[in-house]
């Protein structure tokens, strides 16, 4: 079994990028006409916009493909993540692992076992968090 949560993003990083790009020909290209025209100081607003605009989609891009899996294999549950492009991943065995949601309603899932713990469930709105440990915890057990 596997449970797979990702972030909702309506724009891909590579989406992201194309509308970039017109976006610098388009203004560049404007401040351009101005600059001939006489009017210096567009130029330089304009880089900077485009700068800070570029700064705002890199942030954007990056955690663009967050997410979390969640699987059960041969007797262990792993849980993996990314974030900002690392990837981490965290084993437990299917005997010890106690999967409980947190309690404060709303906060996230913990997954707990052999010292370790992880919380998960960033990307599932909070009313359906009870219902994913519910469904981890059955798998668990077999049902």
């Amino acid at each position: 079994m596997e449970w797979s949560l990702k972030r909702n993003c309506s724009v891909t990083p590579a989406q992201l990028g194309y509308l970039y790009a017109s976006m610098c020909i388009l203004s560049m290209g404007v401040a351009a006409f101005f600059w001939s025209q006489g009017a210096t100081l567009v130029l330089p607003f304009a880089v900077l916009e485009l700068v800070a605009v570029g700064a705002a989609f890199l942030v954007y891009a990056r955690h663009a493909t967050d997410s979390e899996r969640i699987s059960l294999l041969e007797g262990r549950l792993v849980v993996e993540w990314e974030t900002a492009g690392r990837l981490s991943r965290c084993e437990f065995a299917r005997e010890w692992v106690r999967v409980e949601p947190r309690p404060d309603v709303g906060q996230l899932i913990e997954v707990r076992g052999g010292g370790r713990s992880v919380q998960v469930g960033r990307f599932l709105r909070s009313d359906l968090r009870p219902l994913l440990a519910r469904e981890i915890r059955q798998a668990l057990r077999g049902v």
